[in-house]
């Protein structure tokens, strides 16, 4: 017989990166100039940083 592959669990990251308000999403983090609207930038303690192209904001 085969084995039992477990189901991923759901992601925290799409949870805390929108919040709705009066029935529409608004993106809560800042996204990255160089990749576009649908990559999201990190914050960092002291730097936000695009984990796709290492576009990186000193604070």
């Amino acid at each position: 017989m085969g084995k039992k592959v477990k189901s991923k669990s759901v992601s925290n990251k799409l949870h805390t990166a929108y919040k709705a308000e009066g029935g529409k999403l608004q993106r809560t983090n800042r996204t990255c100039p160089k990749c576009g609207s649908g990559t999201f930038l990190a914050n960092h303690k002291d730097r936000t940083h695009c984990g796709k192209c290492g576009y990186t904001e000193k604070r």
